[in-house]
């Protein structure tokens, strides 16, 4: 099942990319749950409202690396941000449920998004 996920996995992030909302959507299970540094959100609805801000705040997005095992896949990418943030490295670890993501865990250095 490992490279069906990776290929939906891949999917949803070059949806990110296009900044398309309702692609997106598609591929994320109703009751799914994100947890990242900067929050911990459950639902399809919040964590689409959460996704809507990082896609007014980026420039793009490229997938560096892709790694699948059974019910997860792990991703690792860089997305540019206008100054001053720039380059920002992060990898992302997706459990799937029925062909849909049901748990979105990400990892980034979150200091370049606090507000100070």
């Amino acid at each position: 099942m490992s490279e069906k996920n990776i290929r939906t996995a891949v999917a949803y992030y070059e949806a990110m990319n296009k900044k398309d909302l309702s692609l997106m959507e598609k591929y994320l299970h109703a009751e799914v749950r994100f947890i990242g540094p900067l929050g911990d959100l459950k639902g399809r609805d919040a964590v689409l409202g959460a996704v809507k801000h990082l896609l007014d705040a980026f420039n793009k997005l490229k997938i560096r690396a892709q790694f699948g095992s059974g019910e997860e896949v792990m991703l690792a990418y860089d997305i540019d941000f206008p100054p001053p943030i720039g380059l920002s490295r992060a990898a992302v670890l997706l459990t799937f449920q029925d062909g849909l993501i049901i748990r979105y865990e990400l990892f980034f250095d979150a200091r370049p998004f606090e507000k100070r």
